[in-house]
């Protein structure tokens, strides 16, 4: 994961702008020497611990801003191994020996943890190992203090949400940690707030994509049942599209006309599996081409990529116009490998979105594992407490996480006699060595050919083949949201912007957080990237989105953050230079888990099983090898792979 990046901000910058963050707050160091050999005894292995930036008084990554995510420091080192084909040096012996060494501290590593622990006893030596400086994986959350109060956003992860149910292991997983998202909701969520302000949607029509820079109020993307065709001809109108564009746009919204007469059912879903749903648009709704561009990034926010690499039918589940006359049930029709249509229609899973996302799920797995390090008991406390960064890898207890600490290489000992795994891990500019009896990667099935060389080669194609999805997530200190306020909008859609949404932050009240209630109050605006590229393949246009990440400084994302916050909500009298207070641009270059598109996969479905496959002592979890980029499912390969070991 990693790119070449621009200095990271501290938050204490005026407007945005100020001085970088210390090195030790991004994890001591970038790219390393390979080699450290010889062995350290215990007492100097210890001594270097306690050197680690974690350890130290202050250590709070939440609050850091800039360039975060996959931040500068995180990734260098697992580049140098994909490069180099694998690990060539020898890491310095800790002495330490564990029941199990977890490679990854997201939430499907921290759930092994729980689950080993369960099956294992209490007492079983866990150490847990991440590249980053903060634990949670995609689930990270940004904290600002702001006029006084605490305001927090996702910076990955953003809700307990997925088109099935929970299992019985991840629901129960839930309720052991104190979640219950359907109470949570009820006493939460306060999602009228910004209507009863009578605050709605727009769109920014940008000029380098439309020819002209034009904000409209939107009646919403689509209209209720009952039609709204006033409503939705007079907002078409608006748009700065060709006229027979604009005609064709409010007939995909508003028609009902059957573009595949004769055709059953399962017909037509097997023809809208195989063509994407701009060819769907273009070449059976026989759409102007001018319809594209207000289109196109509308699959953006959920599959990383234009409408030219999703298909029609998942277009169709997600309730995308254009399909009403087709009148398609949502039954369950044995298709191929992935229908969304299907999954819709269990109900899908309960819904709730903590203030930083799923970074609170995180929080209490860490509670339920290493209670000293954060404090509190309930999942409504968790928001706001301070975690202990200090007491994660104290020795002696049966659970650490080490952050900062790059995995490079796992083996499993070839001795029958001594069955068990060693790992190599780099920190610091050094590698050392740690043992186990287990070890589970819950880490990006993408790298693991290259920290497991001794995998069969078939599982290495496997893994390769199961490419994640780039992503960005922006969050925006503003110094109020008056302009928010006189546009009439509390989210803008931004079909050709940097950014394709910007939006206020939810509306929440939970233990002691409370969101913003007035304009004139500071808030958190969250914006999101996906650097799709037209033209190619899903996992084609993933790659080349990846590439781009890994080349744009934070600079460029803070010039373009500060000229689109000012274009489009100029009207309602906003000025970056002095409305923006701060910037953490959160990069994903590894992003969403990859899911089936049956516009490029076969017709079995990804290679799962075979990525997956438990190879000697090591086993394999991730939302990765699950093919869905839900919290659930990192959960159930979480199981699945202590279940394996512990058989």
């Amino acid at each position: 994961m990693g790119r070449k990046n621009g200095a990271g901000r501290g938050q204490d910058r005026d407007l945005g702008m100020g001085r970088n963050i210390d090195r030790r707050d991004f994890l001591q160091g970038s790219a390393v020497a390979m080699v450290a050999a010889g062995a350290l005894s215990p007492e100097l292995a210890a001594a270097a611990a306690e050197v680690a930036a974690q350890d130290k008084p202050g250590y709070y990554p939440p609050t850091l801003t800039g360039m975060r995510g996959s931040h500068p420091g995180s990734f260098e080192d697992a580049h140098i191994i994909r490069d180099r084909g694998g690990f060539a040096g020898s890491g310095s012996d800790t002495g330490e020996e564990y029941d199990l060494v977890i490679v990854g501290a997201g939430i499907s590593g921290l759930a092994a943890a729980h689950f080993y622990r369960e099956r294992a006893g209490t007492k079983a030596k866990i150490l847990i190992l991440d590249n980053h400086d903060d634990f949670g994986g995609h689930a990270k959350r940004n904290e600002y203090m702001l006029g006084g109060r605490l305001q927090i956003m996702n910076g990955g992860t953003m809700g307990i949400e997925s088109p099935t149910p929970y299992s019985p292991v991840a629901d129960g997983l839930m309720k052991t940690l104190g979640i219950h998202p359907e109470e949570l909701s009820k006493a939460s969520d306060d999602d009228a707030f910004y209507g009863e302000m009578g605050l709605g949607s727009g769109i920014f029509f940008d000029r380098e994509t439309f020819g002209v820079d034009k904000f409209v109020v939107s009646p919403g993307r689509r209209p209720r049942a009952d039609g709204q065709p006033n409503a939705m001809a007079a907002f078409i109108a608006q748009i700065p599209l060709s006229e027979p564009a604009r005609r064709d746009v409010l007939a995909i919204e508003t028609g009902d006309i059957d573009y595949m007469p004769g055709l059953t059912q399962d017909q037509k879903k097997q023809r809208l599996a195989r063509m994407s749903y701009q060819d769907y648009l273009l070449n059976v709704v026989k759409a102007d081409p001018g319809v594209i561009p207000y289109y196109l990034h509308r699959t953006d926010g959920l599959w990383g990529c234009g409408i030219d690499g999703v298909s029609a039918l998942d277009c169709w589940g997600s309730h995308f116009p254009g399909f009403k006359g087709l009148k398609l049930d949502r039954t369950a029709t044995p298709l191929m490998g992935y229908t969304p249509g299907n999954e819709m229609a269990t109900g899908g899973s309960y819904g709730f979105h903590f203030p930083d996302g799923n970074a609170s799920i995180a929080r209490l797995l860490v509670r339920n594992l290493i209670p000293a390090a954060m404090p509190g008991s309930t999942a409504e406390d968790v928001v706001t407490a301070r975690a202990d960064y200090s007491q994660l890898d104290k020795a002696g207890q049966p659970v650490r996480i080490r952050l900062s600490s790059v995995v490079v290489h796992a083996a499993n000992n070839k001795a029958p006699a001594k069955a068990g795994v060693q790992v190599t891990y780099m920190r610091g500019g050094k590698s050392y060595v740690v043992k186990a009896k287990h070890c589970v990667m819950a880490s990006w099935n993408m790298m693991i050919p290259y920290i497991c060389p001794e995998l069969p080669a078939p599982q290495k194609v496997a893994l390769h083949y199961l490419v994640k999805t780039p992503l960005v997530y922006t969050t925006v200190a503003l110094r109020n949201w008056e302009a928010f306020k006189a546009l009439g909008v509390s989210n803008v859609s931004c079909p050709g912007g940097y950014h394709t949404g910007v939006s206020l932050n939810q509306a929440q009240h939970i233990g002691g957080y409370q969101s913003p209630r007035s304009p004139s109050e500071p808030i958190l605006v969250h914006m999101t990237r996906t650097p799709a590229s037209p033209g190619l393949p899903e996992r084609e246009q993933h790659k080349v989105g990846r590439m781009e990440l890994l080349t744009t400084p934070f600079e460029t994302f803070e010039h373009n953050i500060r000229d689109q916050l000012g274009r489009v909500l100029g009207g309602g009298g906003f000025d970056p230079a002095r409305d923006i207070l701060g910037i953490t641009v959160n990069r994903w270059p590894h992003g969403y888990a990859p899911e089936y598109n049956s516009l490029i996969d076969p017709d079995e479905g990804l290679p799962l099983k075979a990525a997956r496959a438990k190879f000697g002592s090591i086993a394999i979890a991730n939302a990765d090898s699950g093919g869905g980029a839900y919290t659930d499912v990192a959960m159930d390969q979480a199981h699945r792979a202590v279940s394996e070991l512990l058989a």
